[in-house]
């Protein structure tokens, strides 16, 4: 889906010098700086938090229920109707929609960040404007307000990437920028925060993070607003308080998206909820895996901040210029190859046992094939949008890209204990590892039939 017309020379220029042309445009270091202020909150309100809360003696199972605030980040489909139909109060008047949505969510998240390294995790009483509250809740509700505005950040920002880039080349390409600077923001919220911790504590740290919002408020200054979103604007059928107008934002986008692409809706649909899958399945083996290998903390940590790192990118920026040089099909294709077979990386470590050589190799593999198989999944799901839909139609794409995996990975250790009847552990968990690539195959036989389909639809049109 694009929004912008082409600068008139860009039709002439081919090959690697079409990439160096969208390398040099301002939108793609305003799309890094954006990626990194998406990537901000997601582990702080995850992973990074339930550390936080365990070194504060919270019972496990209090983490675990708070785990679910991030479920707005699967939800996000059921408020981006709003998002793509309304402007943010205030704000947006004076910036526009979608940078009115970015500069409003990047406060709230910002503000709940700082409001989180004060309560923080503790039992006991909190006494807030008079009233006495459960220091725990208090904080819980807080940390359910940055995923929200987080998840609504997603929102305006995957839409403001599709609706600004001219082509679908120049998607793929936005598109792994988006995602270095996530990935840059991850490599903060997941590593470099625990260093933070150990030296000023955790809310000093968590300070810090929000301070580190400020990023995408910058961003969000040099954006430029896209001419769709005031198209989509001028074209909306009547006020949300109508029923035409509730109709158009929240019915039409999936009608629209279903009578677009007709029957192959769904086989899109299919092809994008089982892309991932495998990754999803494998994901929270991952750590109890290391640690039953016999891997030590300090070497997993050094490699995954080191050499995985450097892998997570290469990949990244390799599906981006793949995007810009060969098209975002090919790039879809050669994502459902490598994300899925890269598991097998890992059944060869678990047979192969513990070795510092074979697990950096395998962290390469891994983290340069799950880095390309993202920004194409991504590519190929922002290509699907509609002009006057982009927010809601994007939302509920990655819903889907999702939610599976997110259902299913959590039985993926009741399948390895099965899998260990009659074998050792370590053979368990290379068969699960085996099993996991083989659940890979649907999705590359679907993305088979899209490209045949593709490729049928250019020859009826030159014909």
């Amino acid at each position: 889906m694009t929004s912008e017309a082409a600068p008139a020379a860009e039709p002439k220029l081919k090959g690697w010098r079409l990439v160096a042309a969208n390398l040099r445009e301002p939108k793609v270091l305003v799309m890094l700086l954006l990626g990194f202020s998406s990537g901000i909150p997601i582990y702080l309100v995850g992973n990074t938090l339930g550390y936080w809360m365990r070194e504060n003696a919270i019972e496990l199972s209090t983490i675990g229920f708070l785990s679910w605030v991030g479920l707005a980040y699967s939800l996000k489909f059921l408020w981006a109707p709003l998002i793509d139909k309304l402007d943010a109060p205030v704000l947006g008047k004076w910036l526009g929609r979608r940078r009115g949505w970015m500069l409003l969510s990047q406060v709230i998240v910002a503000i709940a960040l700082f409001g989180m390294a004060n309560v923080q995790p503790q039992e006991g009483q909190l006494v807030l404007w008079g009233q006495t509250l459960d220091q725990l809740v208090v904080f819980g509700v807080l940390a359910l307000v940055v995923a929200f505005a987080s998840a609504t950040q997603d929102i305006v920002i995957d839409a403001w990437r599709i609706e600004i880039a001219s082509s679908n080349e120049q998607q793929g390409l936005l598109t792994a920028t988006s995602a270095l600077g996530y990935r840059g923001a991850l490599l903060v919220t997941d590593s470099l925060i625990l260093i933070f911790a150990a030296h000023i504590g955790w809310s000093l740290s968590y300070e810090v993070m929000a301070a580190l919002m400020g990023v995408g408020i910058l961003a969000t200054f040099l954006a430029r607003e896209p001419a769709a979103s005031v198209q989509a604007a001028a074209a909306s059928h009547g006020s949300m308080l109508s029923a035409q107008g509730i109709y158009d934002a929240i019915v039409a986008p999936f009608v629209v998206f279903f009578r677009e692409h007709g029957k192959w809706a769904l086989v899109m649909l299919l092809a994008i909820s089982l892309y991932r899958l495998p990754d999803f399945v494998l994901g929270p083996m991952a750590n109890p895996f290391y640690a039953d290998l016999g891997m030590d903390k300090e070497t997993v940590g050094a490699v995954r901040g080191s050499f995985g790192l450097l892998a997570t990118t290469l990949g990244i920026a390799a599906a981006g210029l793949c995007a810009v040089r060969f098209g975002f099909f090919t790039t879809l294709m050669a994502g459902a190859v490598l994300g899925p077979g890269s598991n097998l990386a890992f059944s060869y470590l678990a047979l192969h046992g513990a070795d510092a050589g074979v697990f950096t190799a395998v962290m390469v593999i891994d983290n340069f094939c799950s880095g390309f198989a993202g920004v194409a999944l991504i590519g190929y799901m922002s290509s699907l949008t509609s002009a006057g839909y982009t927010a809601t139609q994007y939302a509920l794409l990655s819903s889907f890209y999702a939610l599976p995996g997110k259902v299913l990975k959590g039985m993926s250790g009741w399948t390895i204990e099965q899998l260990e009847v009659g074998r050792s552990l370590l053979e368990a968990y290379s068969l699960f590892f085996a099993g996991t690539a083989l659940i890979g195959i649907p999705a590359l036989l679907l993305c088979l039939v899209l490209a045949a389909r593709r490729t049928g639809a250019r020859a009826s049109a030159v014909e």
